[in-house]
């Protein structure tokens, strides 16, 4: 029987098959053998006895090494050792229960699906072992050893999501993650920067406390902020504005575009059932009584903790319900695009000549390629229909229509989250449906106003960081920016303008170099995915492990 692998140092003697594995008989193949304690050699053989350890497998099939090993007598008369077993260095360790080769192999194993999911894989593919082996197979395994960093991407990781984290360490140079923290502290991380002094650049986030500990471990290195969460915060400062104002740019009228309609909005919406609209009725009453209970408790002069522990509600809702000017009602959905729309204008001018005769029309589309039933041509004329039809029922004569007209003439102004991301967006990229929105909202002179600072400033961060148009003098275009930010008389632009004052260095710095944390982002995403791939009940070291090794 040919065999597929070579054992070092051994000669093979014969190969058996049994039921479910094969055994290779080998033996060693040298006539002497090195005493371990003081390397005298010694050909005296005391005894025998065989070794079992397992080896990788061979078409298919486990593989078992039956190793006849010799015992030699120490013949050195200072030696304390009196016998010693021959060594097999290149093929098995002293005791071990598998080779090194198939050790190797079930812990890339390991590194790849961790411990559960390897050791079911292990099962297919010939080299069984239990999950415990093969997380003592992974401990094992030295960490590697990187070469000083010189830039260094700094950001939080989530051990628990909301309650513990920790921090990763990024060489931006290399792209590999060199180290994993315990937690996010300025301490722990002020300790790790002074073992390393040659840190040259850090790319963070805007968090004071890696801000703190950049300047405490690493006084001469430049920091650099990140442009993505420049962006972001910009974004969470226009969302928390927006919050407060919601309710007044809600009463803003739609701008008329050529047809009467706002742009790429759906010229028409089904009504909700009697059902649906009590239910949001409902839901609506109970959100207004908490908003009047917070407001009274913060008018009191309880704090946003104690309102929050008092209501049991967030605390970013307890935050938005105190800095709201009136009741912030929820955007109302907008409906999504219908194998309809396209015939719409057809569907107008035969009602407005008069014909409410449903089936007629849904005829008349499915000549033109409607592939749509007739219900929706049902609800869209009964939505519409200026006389009640011959066979309505007489339950159903006493409605009128006008509360569907108002509700179908309604046009929803989009959330705040959403019209923040509208107000960030390059102008040129913006959707019908948006620009519009920014249109409407810009009818309020103090949303203008915010659209206008929101729009220098991510202009300014994206030119930066896209390399092509970049201006003259990013840092003297920030400086004017802020300046018209922290005069603005808008609370939460000037507090975000107060934020990047006192963070100034490192803004300057993400708008003139080309260094970003963008390297740490994708790596903790690449962390996501080891921690999933262990349930999430991965022990910090066996974690570390995983995320350093295998970069």
């Amino acid at each position: 029987m040919i065999v597929p692998s070579s054992l070092p140092g051994c000669a093979i003697e014969s190969v058996t098959r049994s039921a479910d594995h094969l055994v290779i008989l080998a033996h060693v193949r040298r006539a002497h053998a090195q005493c371990p304690a003081c390397g005298t050699l010694s050909s005296a053989v005391h005894s025998r006895y065989d070794r079992r350890p397992a080896d990788l497998p061979s078409l298919g099939q486990p593989v078992t090494l039956r190793l006849r090993i010799r015992r030699f007598y120490c013949r050195h008369p200072t030696c304390y050792r009196r016998t010693f077993a021959e060594p097999l260095p290149r093929l098995v360790p002293p005791r071990a229960r598998r080779t090194r080769r198939l050790a190797q192999a079930q812990t890339r194993i390991g590194l790849a699906a961790g411990a559960e999911a390897g050791a079911r894989l292990t099962g297919h593919l010939g080299m069984r072992t239990s999950p415990d082996t093969m997380l003592r197979l992974l401990h094992r395994l030295p960490l590697p050893r990187a070469d000083p960093p010189r830039a260094v991407g700094i950001d939080d990781w989530a051990i628990r999501k909301g309650r513990t984290y920790g921090t990763l360490l990024v060489d931006l140079e290399r792209r590999r993650p060199i180290d994993l923290l315990p937690d996010r502290s300025a301490v722990t991380v002020t300790a790790w920067l002074r073992r390393h002094p040659g840190i040259q650049i850090i790319a963070r986030d805007r968090s004071t406390e890696y801000a703190r500990a950049a300047t405490a471990g690493a006084p001469a290195a430049l920091q650099v902020a990140d442009r993505w969460h420049l962006l972001l915060n910009m974004r969470q400062a226009l969302e928390r504005w927006l919050g407060r104002a919601h309710g007044r740019l809600r009463q803003l009228p739609v701008l008329p575009t050529g047809d009467g309609r706002q742009p790429g909005e759906r010229p028409h919406a089904y009504c909700r059932s009697a059902a649906e609209i009590a239910i949001s009725r409902d839901s609506r009453a109970r959100r207004l009584a908490a908003y009047e209970d917070v407001r009274r408790r913060h008018l009191a002069g309880e704090t946003l903790l104690a309102i929050g522990r008092a209501t049991g509600l967030a605390r970013a809702t307890v935050r938005k319900y105190a800095q709201a000017e009136s009741f912030p009602e929820r955007a109302r959905r907008r409906p999504n695009p219908s194998r309809l729309d396209r015939y719409l204008a057809h569907l107008e001018q035969r009602m407005a000549e008069g014909c409410e005769n449903a089936m007629a029309l849904w005829r008349e589309i499915r000549a033109q390629g409607f592939a749509g039933t007739h219900r929706q041509v049902h609800r869209f004329v009964a939505e519409r229909r200026t006389r009640p039809a011959r066979r309505t029922a007489r339950k159903w004569l006493s409605q009128t229509a006008s509360t569907n007209a108002e509700a179908i003439s309604a046009v929803p102004i989009p959330s705040p989250k959403q019209l923040a991301w509208i107000l960030v967006q390059p102008l040129a990229t913006l959707q019908p449906r948006a620009a519009a929105d920014l249109a409407r909202i810009r009818q309020d002179p103090e949303a203008a106003r915010i659209a206008d600072l929101a729009q220098r400033f991510t202009m300014l961060v994206r030119a930066c960081g896209l390399g092509g148009d970049r201006p003259a003098d990013p840092a003297g275009e920030f400086d004017r920016w802020l300046l018209d930010t922290q005069t603005c008389g808008v609370a939460a632009l000037e507090t975000f303008a107060a934020g990047l004052t006192q963070d100034g260095a490192a803004v300057r710095a993400a708008l003139t170099t080309s260094w970003s944390n963008a390297q740490a982002e994708g790596q903790i995403s690449r962390l996501k995915m080891l921690k999933r791939t262990m349930y999430g009940r991965a022990s910090f070291d066996l974690l570390r492990r995983r995320t350093l090794i295998a970069a």
